[in-house]
């Protein structure tokens, strides 16, 4: 039986259109499923869509129906997104489905009957926007004495109404103990140096219920409350399982990784971790919090006009070299800055220029020399110091893969694969098989047009978590069918050279 793998990325809150930051995060756990697929993993990909709370709420108007169409429309653009971006997810989560709101229901229920969820009254500041009450010391304050909430810099409300709360005090040693006890269950070592201080300072029971509007999950036994949206929320890694007893959950479950942007990590470390602390399941095996992609140093935003469209970029550009890109250009955990520049650039250097090229060069001179049919090596398979270094060079990069892979160190991944792209790249130019047509060394050009190839369907695997349709172009105009695999028989197949991978863009 294959081993199981789980990951998710967060649901998506639908008071927003999808950008490059839910790509971003979108496009890395796709990457890493295929990958996991690749490697013969059963895999299990979730993501969904956020659907509840005050700010949905406010936006429609106010009016149950406006909101129940507002989110539908919203909710289509993320699955019509997901699907132009290529997306491999095997579930969509919704908050609004039964499924989910039959288990957050249980859950609420199953924690109330064990003392951990109660009724009090809650006073503090709440910021609307990013549905989340804060300390007085937590808020900033500007000019005007106002009080901005620290996450978005809006400005924070006194909220008072009854509240049910969760016990997330009573969980705080044990939480603790689990994340020093597990030095790489929170990554990059940042996030979980963060999440440490966070939590030796204290942790506070949390207000898990809202009475001042109707749009969300009712609370059992008690209807004028509804469930507030991060406990809502955070419930989808399970109800989309089936939790407790269904038979995804017995498989799937624990996750393996639970993928998010930084500004979300602590509810996912924290609140998430404290709440299957108190029913009793066993906690995901990693949460990882990527970095922002910031826009000439700014953060994106719809009111500066900065947000860059992935779909628009993928249109313009295609798909692969947006996905390339985003995962090539920062380490993923860190922040990375986005030009349009800086795109350019990267798409000519690494895939007009290496790739395109090499591919075009090797399938022209294989036409040339062989009639498009990839010849023999005739026991040449060792014959110089590059044509080792092909071969060697294909079984490390697989070997680094599986560590990589593990760290979702993706740009480390792809800088391994463009190393041995240039590789390629210098072999032609060492070996010059113009000039060995020139003087008729047959057999030691049919080794080198061996080589050439072998190496691009090396790349092609490797590249096929990346840039699934880039991958299957390449294997496609080698000759070869089916989807690209780590072994294969190139000897004897005759090429089908197609239209360039990359176009170079030209820039005025």
């Amino acid at each position: 039986m294959a081993e199981k793998f789980y990951l998710t990325t967060p649901i998506y809150y639908v008071n927003d259109v999808p950008h490059i930051g839910h790509a971003y995060t979108t496009i890395a756990a796709d990457v890493l499923a295929r990958y996991k697929r690749m490697m013969g993993f059963d895999v299990y990909f979730l993501t969904g869509t956020d659907e509840h709370g005050e700010k949905i709420w406010n936006a429609a108007g106010k009016n149950l129906d406006d909101t129940k169409k507002l989110v539908e429309e919203k909710v289509a653009g993320f699955i019509s997104a997901w699907k132009i971006l290529d997306i491999s997810n095997d579930d969509f989560i919704r908050t609004t489905e039964k499924r989910h709101e039959e288990v957050v229901q249980k859950v609420f229920h199953k924690l109330l009957e064990n003392g951990d969820v109660y009724l009090g009254e809650y006073e503090g500041w709440y910021c609307v926007p990013c549905e989340s009450f804060w300390s007085l010391s937590e808020l900033k304050e500007d000019p005007e004495g106002r009080k901005l909430c620290p996450d978005c810099g809006r400005e924070t409300e006194v909220l008072k109404e009854e509240s049910y709360f969760f016990k997330l005090s009573k969980y705080q040693d044990q939480l603790l103990a689990h994340i020093k006890a597990n030095p790489d269950f929170i990554q990059p070592e940042s996030r979980r140096n963060e999440i440490l201080k966070f939590i030796e300072q204290g942790l506070r029971d949390l207000s898990i219920t809202r009475t001042a509007f109707p749009w969300g999950i009712g609370v059992p036994d008690n209807p004028k409350h509804v469930i507030y949206v991060w406990f809502d929320a955070l419930i989808n890694y399970i109800s989309a399982l089936g939790w407790p007893d269904g038979e995804k959950f017995k498989k799937y479950w624990p996750a393996d990784v639970h993928i998010m942007g930084k500004e979300i990590v602590r509810f996912h470390a924290v609140t998430w971790l404290c709440m299957l602390m108190a029913l009793g399941v066993p906690l995901p095996k990693k949460v990882f919090g990527h970095g922002w992609w910031t826009v000439g140093g700014k953060k994106m935003s719809k009111s500066k006009g900065n947000v860059v469209d992935p779909l628009a970029l993928s249109k313009e550009f295609g798909l692969d070299a947006v996905r390339y890109f985003l995962l090539r250009e920062v380490p993923f955990g860190v922040d990375g800055d986005f030009s349009r520049n800086s795109f350019i650039k990267r798409y000519n250097s690494d895939l007009a220029n290496d790739l395109g090229n090499l591919l075009n060069r090797t399938l022209n001179m294989v036409e040339r020399y062989f009639n498009g049919v990839i010849p023999d090596p005739k026991n040449l398979l060792c014959f110089d110091e590059y044509s080792q270094r092909l071969v060697e060079g294909k079984k490390g990069i697989i070997k680094a893969q599986e560590r990589d892979f593990e760290e979702l160190s993706f740009s480390l991944i792809l800088i391994g694969i463009w190393s041995y792209i240039t590789l390629a790249n210098v072999y032609i130019e060492n070996q010059a098989p113009w000039k060995l047509a020139k003087f008729g060394e047959t057999d030691k050009l049919g080794a080198i047009m061996y080589h050439l190839c072998f190496a691009l369907s090396a790349i092609a695997y490797f590249v096929a978590p990346f840039m699934p349709e880039t991958s299957q172009k390449i294997w496609q105009q080698l000759g070869l069918t089916g989807s690209p695999s780590e072994n294969v028989d190139i000897i004897g197949v005759k090429v089908a050279k197609g239209d360039p991978l990359f176009p170079r863009i030209e820039v005025s």
